[in-house]
């Protein structure tokens, strides 16, 4: 009996280790008990980890492993977790959980605004931890490898390997990439461009914050995300001529945003 039992839970955990086995966890943290406590945590669901404790040991890690996730601290001895976080965004769009010493509004915001997905407060229990890290997983997993659904209405943001044109910038869906009207690239992070993929995809149509928040994350997002309204403000900053009287991204009042202008292909 106990050795079936045995020959059960091994089959368990292998089955379960299937499914986490290719994500690489980078944990950044100058702390090693801290770095100890989450490898720990995060090793016994099935990931696999890779730590680091400066700028250096974490790009080095980002560009020789495939990482699937970082759990970035803000405060690193002498260096600033924030501004790690916008450097890792200007080279990958790996997901980013901000892990932070004190429960500040300002840290949290400053994190979501650099392009974080999530943040936690120490001291944290070890099963909010593995919550927040596969939460933020199926979260970006869904959103970049869904399919789309040509019934959907509204619709989700474009395929792969589709150009459009607005305004006089253009958006290259298949690279996360927006040129702007002097041909140079605009700094975009992934939740940038899926919002504004979102709206391309439905010009001129009325959407809910709502419709917006489910089409961004599908059926699971975090109570710690940005509110619609930040991120579309954020948005506006980088595609509007004059962000304080937006033209391209109407607020409907009561009800959401709509993208006002035309969007077209480019032409052969």
């Amino acid at each position: 009996m106990h050795m079936r039992q045995g020959v059960v839970i091994r089959a368990v955990n292998m089955a379960r280790g299937t499914l986490v086995r290719s994500n690489t966890i980078l944990i950044v943290d100058d702390e090693p008990k801290v770095r100890l406590l989450l490898k720990r945590c995060l090793e016994s669901d099935g990931f696999t980890v890779v730590e680091a404790e400066d700028e250096v040991g974490t790009l080095a890690a980002l560009r020789s492993q495939s990482i699937k996730l970082v759990t970035l601290d803000v405060n690193l001895g002498g260096e600033n977790g924030l501004e790690i976080a916008k450097t890792i965004r200007h080279h990958s769009n790996v997901p980013i959980i901000m892990v932070s010493g004190r429960d500040d509004v300002i840290d949290r915001v400053v994190g979501l605004e650099v392009g974080a997905d999530d943040y936690i407060t120490k001291p944290f229990h070890v099963r909010e931890v593995l919550a927040r890290v596969r939460t933020v997983l199926r979260r970006t997993t869904h959103t970049e490898a869904a399919p789309p659904r040509a019934s959907e209405t509204p619709q989700d943001p474009p395929t792969a390997e589709e150009a459009v044109i607005f305004d006089g910038l253009t958006a290259y869906l298949d690279r996360f990439e927006l040129i702007d009207r002097n041909g140079d690239p605009i700094e975009m992070t992934s939740g940038d461009f899926r919002l504004l993929a979102i709206f391309l995809r439905n010009p001129k149509r009325m959407l809910s914050r709502d419709r917006i928040m489910d089409l961004l994350h599908g059926v699971e997002w975090s109570p710690l995300d940005r509110s619609i309204d930040n991120h579309v403000a954020k948005l506006r900053k980088k595609i509007e001529r004059d962000p304080a009287t937006p033209v391209l991204i109407k607020t409907v009042r009561g009800i959401g945003y709509m993208f006002a202008t035309d969007v077209k292909s480019p032409g052969p």
